[in-house]
């Protein structure tokens, strides 16, 4: 009887240890990781397996994507941990000056994202098996360590190549780089639906994936960050340290503990013989990628790349003849992620401490920032630093000394109770510091991204930098809202933010008619500046209900509903003037296809759609055509190269179009087609040199190879901020004042048009922030930054500079707005 109960117990036993085996990814997924991608879908079920069927990991759904993909996180840590981890979160961010709890000082928590690069595909594939070993091979590491892993930061950009891939790919795995399989369509799996790339997007935010994934980061602000990329095939694997330039912000503390992870990843790499490189080419200036984000929120922020990329495919073969597969990828990311939690369990009292000092240290060049401005752009800066939890008041004194952003220098300045200030004196000071520095201190041009992004300038604020701590109060104060009224003869809306543009497009949409002023006016003791809004009640007598219609509009987009009561003005035109236009609807055309940038045509797609909420149609640049063209009264070019696109005679049919009404607006790159034909008044612009009787040829300067690269960067600019005149008397500045902040992206300059308005021109090198070359400096002054070319009945706007750029650079987008209403 004994015999049997010992049996059963031990096949009970048995059956209990058998049933808490974990299914490896491979097991799970029913074929060899890396035999093949793995679906989005098919990712998100492997972990849903792995916390029914561990007590050491839970997951937390944070959200959707626009193409409604699961986001979401894994927590994984002991049991213990995963019980008390609202505690431990707690008493971490105590550290940070956050809660007020005891201290964290026996946990590290680390942070490894995946997949933001949706074609960049290997990194969900090592997430399911860095999981997997940490759960069992590793399983003592996370008693003091919480590990959270993001297995894809971008789903749709994921799937988009999964699919394409498994639509056109060999069944055996065909290594020739020549093969559709390893050559992506235009548009690739790299950018998310709105085709933006989200590992620019930390700091902006302007995504929805990054937004809500902000809303978890900022509950747990990490001791360490990665975030797992992939480069291109020939390069080996990258990972920390950072190259120079570092911001100068990064404690030496984050500098050298990157070193420390480098040290322990290259031991386990030489081990295996693979090859690797660290301090080369991926730095920590940008503040909106996913190494340097966390990084200026205390982690220790690094980015690890893998050879591969949208080309790579299941395997390839690389320019040294060997063949670089799926399972090799996975296999190195998996390495550096295991590594990376093996030296924060190592150093979780030195995490702890530092990560505190982080947050303790108040050694900041200014103490505040005063902003001043239109209520709307300052509403839309308040929800960008909400979303990063910075606080924000309202002045209580008179005045404040400090730097002027408008000018450059120190001045006295009065204020009041409408200025908004932002004090570093704050858990996130660092960050507040990074984001709003008047110029950006860059130690080494040869940079990755653009060099220059302060928050007033991308919001168009008057502000002041102070040494000095301002006062504040709560920033509580009650907006006014739109009422009905009586005695109305038009309904008055301002002009000045992107905002009013989303207003318009509202009102367009609900068939009410608009018009607008070209001209000064005062009525009803009112002051109304070009690009006012006017809705008639005699232009509208076919909407029912009428009144409570422009009220309901009026109170969803947060507007206040001026009115005038007569049509007679006091001083200026009438409501009669022909100067008092009619904004008709557009019929707008957005030119994608090849040749053009993916990421210039999302960010149109994204203003259309997501700030104005206005329809389009996407037209192919294989379809453009005068018949094509017909239906629409508006052409967006996006940046490119339409070399390609449009030669001679499309660009005289192009002409045509417009001289019978048509409207083009050229963004970047898109302009150069035009300062190349002889059609068009645009011109590249030259630099004249002049020669003297008797001179010499100059003589060749011979530059060492190693210089070259540096020596190239002086014909370059890369993302510096300039200062700009503005003529807003025209319609494509209505809305701006006579000065205009631009981010120029680019060497590319041209010309004053001699036939056109010079809207808004670059007097001087009048360089703000950022890097620009001593050489292309030399072309930019007396350049145009937007301009606009009168065809016959038609328009052409030239935008130079991209004011969409990123979504991020709000007061460019009102430009845009006026090139879509209010030109023509």
């Amino acid at each position: 009887m004994r015999l049997k109960t010992s049996l059963v117990i031990l096949f009970i036993t048995t059956l209990q240890l058998f049933s808490q085996k974990i299914q490896s990814p491979s097991e799970f997924l029913g074929y060899p990781l890396g035999s093949q991608f793995t679906r989005h879908h098919q990712v998100v079920d492997y972990f849903n397996y792995l916390a029914e069927n561990s007590n050491n990991l839970s997951l937390e759904k944070y959200g959707k994507t626009y193409e409604r993909r699961i986001l979401q996180v894994a927590y994984l840590s002991s049991k213990n941990n995963l019980t008390n981890i609202e505690s431990i979160r707690k008493q971490h961010l105590t550290n940070a000056n956050i809660e007020k709890t005891s201290s964290l000082e026996d946990k590290a928590i680390v942070w490894l994202s995946y997949n933001v690069h949706g074609n960049e595909a290997s990194s969900s594939e090592a997430s399911m098996l860095t999981a997997y070993k940490l759960l069992t091979e590793k399983k003592a590491w996370l008693d003091k360590t919480i590990v959270i892993i993001d297995p894809c930061l971008n789903p749709d950009g994921r799937d988009r190549y999964v699919n394409w891939f498994n639509q056109v790919s060999n069944r055996n795995v065909n290594p020739n780089p020549s093969a559709i399989e390893h050559n992506e369509p235009w548009i690739q799996g790299r950018p998310n639906h709105y085709l933006f790339d989200l590992n620019r997007d930390w700091a902006w935010a302007t995504q929805t994936e990054s937004q809500q994934r902000l809303n978890v980061y900022n509950k747990w602000l990490p001791h360490v960050h990665v975030d797992f990329h992939e480069q291109y095939i020939n390069n080996p694997y990258y990972f920390a340290p950072a190259a120079e330039p570092f911001h100068e912000i990064i404690t030496k503390f984050q500098r050298d503990f990157q070193g420390e992870l480098g040290k322990n990843h290259a031991k386990h790499f030489d081990k295996n013989g693979w090859l690797y490189f660290t301090k080369e080419r991926f730095d920590l200036l940008y503040p909106s990628y996913g190494d340097t984000y966390p990084t200026f929120n205390g982690a220790i922020g690094m980015t690890y790349e893998q050879a591969g990329h949208g080309m790579a495919g299941l395997g390839i073969k690389t320019a040294e003849g060997d063949i670089l597969t799926l399972k090799d990828r996975l296999t190195h990311h998996t390495t550096t992620g295991l590594s990376t939690v093996e030296v924060a369990y190592n150093n979780v009292k030195k995490l702890n401490s530092e990560f505190k000092n982080y947050y303790n240290t108040n050694s900041y060049k200014y103490k505040s920032y005063v902003l001043q401005g239109n209520s709307d752009k300052l509403s839309q800066l308040k929800i960008l630093l909400d979303r990063h939890e910075i606080s924000y008041g309202k002045t209580t004194e008179n005045s404040v000394s400090g730097l002027d952003y408008n000018t450059g220098k120190n001045s006295q300045s009065k204020i009041n109770k409408n200025h908004m200030v932002v004090n570093t004196n704050q858990p996130k000071g660092k960050l507040i510091e990074v984001l709003f520095e008047p110029k950006t201190k860059i130690k080494d041009t040869l940079t990755y991204d653009i060099t220059a992004w302060s928050l007033p300038y991308a919001y168009g604020l008057n502000a002041i930098a102070s040494k000095k701590q301002v006062n504040t109060s709560a920033n509580n104060s009650e907006n006014k809202k739109a009422t009905l009224k009586n005695n109305v003869y038009a309904y008055v809306f301002d002009w000045n933010h992107v905002s009013d543009a989303t207003l318009l497009s509202d009102l367009l949409q609900h068939k009410i008619r608009v018009r607008t002023n070209e001209k000064v006016m005062k009525n009803s003791n009112k002051e109304l500046l070009p690009g006012s809004l006017f809705i008639t009640k005699r232009d509208n007598k076919h909407i029912p209900n009428f009144d409570q219609l422009i009220l309901k509009i009026s109170l969803k987009h947060n507007k206040v509903n001026n009115y005038i009561s007569t049509g007679l003005s006091e001083n200026g035109v009438d409501m009669g003037s022909p100067s008092v236009k009619e904004i008709k609807n557009n019929k707008i055309a957005v030119l994608g296809g090849r040749g053009i940038s993916t990421l210039s045509y999302g960010e149109v797609r994204y203003f259309l759609e997501q700030d104005l909420n206005y329809n389009y149609s996407s037209i192919s640049t294989s379809s453009l055509s005068v018949k094509t063209l017909a239906k629409f009264n508006t052409l967006i070019l996006p940046n490119g190269y339409y070399n390609s696109i449009l030669n001679e005679t499309k660009l005289k049919a192009l002409k045509s179009w417009i001289n019978q009404g048509g409207k083009v607006i050229a963004i970047g790159g898109a302009n150069q087609v035009f300062s190349e034909s002889k059609i068009f008044n645009l011109t590249p612009k030259q630099l004249k040199k002049k020669k003297k009787k008797n001179e010499e040829k100059p003589i060749v300067k011979s530059i060492l190879f190693k210089d070259q690269e540096r020596e190239q960067i002086k014909k370059l600019i890369t993302g510096a901020i300039f200062k700009t005149k503005v003529d807003n008397s025209h319609p494509l500045a209505f809305g701006y004042d006579e000065k205009y902040f631009t981010l120029k992206l680019g060497s590319n300059a041209y010309d004053l048009l001699k036939k056109g308005t010079n809207v808004v021109t670059l007097d001087n090198n009048n360089v703000i922030s950022g890097f620009a070359g001593s050489e292309t400096l030399k072309k930019q002054k007396n350049s145009l930054i937007f301009g606009n070319e009168s065809i016959g009945k038609g328009n052409i706007i030239y935008l130079a500079d991209n004011p969409l750029f990123r979504g991020f650079w709000d007061n460019g987008k009102l430009f845009f707005a006026n090139a879509i209403f209010m030109v023509n």
